[in-house]
């Protein structure tokens, strides 16, 4: 019947800047017996999520992680134990699994893979990644948000991760005119260029000053800036932006560990230049999801979209992987394998 136990990390202490070792807990707990209308899921892949990071300190639109609380995240796993008539042993599924090995869930808080999507070059893990919740906010980020039209420059920044890359990617697919990215390396800048189709990168390390290199790639300015980032990199990009630019705000990277966050500075531009700036959570939109996913399954199979993941074995390695999303060293949707 498979394990009838989970291995999990839980919330140990709030961090104080980049989670650490003693930030998290790694315990084992007994599953309970299923009742009518669950399931039990043996957990094979989950997501790291820098979002999750402020709910680990404080109150978010979500509630703050309480202490001893399981970690949140996306999950992927096969069901071993069923109370639930539309569900049978065997499938695949996806859900708020968390950052643990197994569990007893409601069969309706879990999706079952559809094989229409999950075939040829799409992987399983696909499902919480460029089909999942990043992969949708690049789509509602700029079809609903940035409300993108052919020919806009696109620039976006923190481009070589999961949402980035494939916004990039749906921005040229959607008719954008130019679409250029900014990453922290020279690999992740050519990855960029040379196989993921942005007509520019900046790498905003090497880069004496950033404005003037976001204004020289964009060719005079940008129409959209998908921010993933905030802080000074976002305040960089207002001044680039052209009258009637308009900002979708995805993330905020460099503000998540900050006990004080250093916010927006250079607001003048949205008077003079008539700037918007909307953020948004893709939850919002999951009516719509289908469609979108079956669309980018579509462009992936031939060819016209790419997908990057890192998939780190061992649930033991969550917490040093989970903090190396924040020192930039992912190169793609980073995953734990659980074995």
């Amino acid at each position: 019947m498979g394990s009838m136990t989970t291995r999990r990390w839980v919330l140990a202490e709030r961090p104080a800047g980049i989670p650490d070792d003693k930030t998290f807990k790694f315990e084992e707990q007994e599953l309970p017996a299923l009742e009518d209308g669950q399931v039990r899921v043996r957990v094979t892949h989950f997501s790291l999520d820098p979002g999750m990071r402020p709910a680990l300190s404080r109150d978010t639109y979500v509630g703050a992680t309480p202490i001893g609380s399981l970690i949140t995240s996306a999950g992927i796993g096969i069901v071993e134990e069923t109370r639930d008539e539309k569900l049978e042993v065997g499938d695949m599924v996806t859900g708020g699994f968390g950052w643990q090995s197994g569990l007893v869930v409601k069969g309706r808080h879990c999706v079952k893979h559809n094989p229409a999507l999950f075939k040829g070059k799409v992987t399983p893990t696909a499902a919480i990644g460029v089909l999942g919740i990043p992969g949708m906010t690049s789509w509602f980020g700029l079809k609903n948000i940035a409300g993108l039209k052919n020919g806009e420059t696109v620039l976006i920044s923190s481009a070589s991760g999961p949402v980035g890359a494939t916004a990039g990617q749906l921005a040229k697919l959607m008719g954008a005119g130019r679409v250029v990215g900014i990453a922290g390396s020279k690999a992740k800048c050519d990855w960029l260029t040379a196989e993921a189709g942005f007509d520019a990168s900046i790498n905003y390390r090497d880069a004496a000053n950033l404005e003037d290199a976001m204004r020289e790639a964009t060719g005079g300015g940008a129409d959209i800036y998908f921010d993933n980032v905030g802080g000074e990199m976002l305040d960089a990009a207002i001044n680039v932006l052209k009258p009637g630019g308009r900002i979708a705000v995805s993330g905020q990277l460099a503000e998540y560990n900050l006990d004080e966050p250093r916010g927006i500075r250079n607001t003048l531009p949205f008077i003079t230049q008539r700037l918007t700036m909307q953020g948004f959570v893709v939850l919002d939109f999951v009516r719509e999801f289908g469609p979108a996913a079956m669309q980018m399954a579509q462009w992936i199979n031939e060819d016209k979209l790419l997908y990057r993941e890192e998939v780190v074995d061992g649930i033991e390695n969550a917490p040093a992987a989970y903090a190396g999303l924040f020192k930039g060293e992912n190169f793609g949707r980073r995953l734990i394998k659980v074995s």
